[in-house]
C-alpha cells in the first residue's frame, strides 16, 4: 500500500480550507442517501434500485447561482454531445463560455494557490495569461477518445459533464452540480450510496460520495464525486496532479479533510483524461 502524499495532502487541505464557494451541507443543501446500491458489472441492466428519490433533496439554486464561478460552470454544462464518436463543434460563444470560466476559477484563492505550488515545482508559467493557456490545453482542447477518430472529447466534458461509449457504458461524470442538474430534469437516476469497510453508511453532510446510478439508460455501477465543493476546488486538485505526473495514470493517496482518497488521474497526451476521487476502503479501489 503506498503512504499517504504528505506533501499533495497539506496542499489539498490548504485549498479546502480557502474554498470560500464550497457549498454547506445542511444549509446550502441536503442530500437524501436512501438505501445501499447492490453490487453490478458494467453495462448490468437489471439494477435494484434502493432509491426510491433523488440524492439531492434540495440545493439553493440562488446561491449556487450568484456566485461566479458555479455560475460560469454551469453555462458550460450543456456545451458537448454525449456521444464519444461524435464530432463535437465548438461555437466562438462556447470558447467565450470557456474563457469565462477559466478567467472567474483565476481569481479564487484555490487557483492562485495551485497556480504558486506549480510555479515553485516549475511547472506553470508564471504569466497569468500563459497560465490560462496552459489550463485550456489540458482541459478543454479537443481529442480523439479512440485513435484516428474525429474529435469527440475533452477532459472537461469527460470529468465534470460525462459521456457515453457506444450505448453500453458511462464515462465519467464525477461532478455533483451536473448530477443535481440531471437530477433535477429527470435524467439521471440515483440508484443508492457505496459504503465504505469501516463506517455503515455515509453521513448526510459527508463530502465525498461513492454512488450508484443510471444515466441516458446505462448504469454506472459506482461513481465517486466531491459533494458541495466549488468547481476550482476540483480544478485546483487535478490540474496539480495531472501537471505533477508524467505516467499515463496517477493514482495519488491523500487525506483531506476526515476522507482517505485515492485521486485518480489519467493523462490523454497532454490533456486530462479523466480524473476522479476513490474514497478509500470502498469495494471500488
Amino acid at each position: 500500500r503506498k503512504a499517504f502524499n504528505r506533501e499533495l495532502s497539506e496542499l489539498f487541505n490548504k485549498m479546502w480550507d480557502m474554498d470560500i464557494n464550497r457549498l454547506t451541507p445542511g444549509k446550502d443543501y441536503t442530500i437524501d442517501l436512501q438505501g445501499k446500491a447492490n453490487a453490478v458489472h458494467p453495462g448490468d441492466s437489471a439494477v435494484q434500485d434502493r432509491a426510491a428519490r433523488h440524492l439531492f433533496h434540495s440545493v439553493n439554486e440562488e446561491h449556487l447561482k450568484s456566485i461566479k464561478t458555479f455560475a460560469t460552470f454551469i453555462s458550460l454544462l450543456d456545451n458537448y454531445e454525449a456521444s464519444t464518436g461524435v464530432e463535437e463543434v465548438v461555437t466562438p460563444e462556447e470558447i467565450a463560455e470557456n474563457n469565462c470560466f477559466i478567467d472567474a476559477i483565476l481569481e479564487t484563492e484555490v487557483m492562485k494557490l495551485a497556480h504558486e505550488y506549480l510555479l515553485k515545482k516549475n511547472l506553470a508559467k508564471p504569466n497569468l495569461a500563459d497560465f490560462k493557456n496552459q489550463l485550456y490545453d489540458i482541459w478543454f482542447q479537443l481529442y480523439a477518445r479512440k485513435e484516428g477518430d474525429r474529435p469527440d472529447s475533452c477532459g472537461f466534458e469527460h470529468v465534470f459533464v460525462g459521456e457515453t461509449r457506444r450505448g453500453k457504458q458511462i464515462l465519467g461524470l464525477h461532478n455533483w452540480v451536473q448530477f443535481y442538474l440531471q437530477e433535477k430534469h429527470d435524467q439521471i437516476d440515483y440508484k443508492g450510496y457505496i459504503t465504505r469497510k469501516n463506517k455503515t453508511r455515509p453521513d448526510k453532510d459527508d463530502q465525498v460520495l461513492s454512488i450508484q446510478f443510471s444515466w441516458k439508460g446505462l448504469v454506472k455501477p459506482i461513481g465517486s464525486t466531491f459533494i458541495g465543493v466549488s468547481p476550482e476546488f476540483e480544478f485546483a486538485i487535478y490540474t496539480v496532479i495531472f501537471l505533477l505526473a508524467e505516467e499515463k495514470v496517477t493514482r495519488e493517496r491523500v487525506k483531506i479533510e476526515e476522507y482517505e482518497l485515492q485521486m485518480v488521474v489519467f493523462r490523454h497526451g497532454h490533456h486530462i483524461g479523466t480524473a476522479y476521487p476513490v474514497l478509500l476502503g470502498t469495494s471500488s479501489e
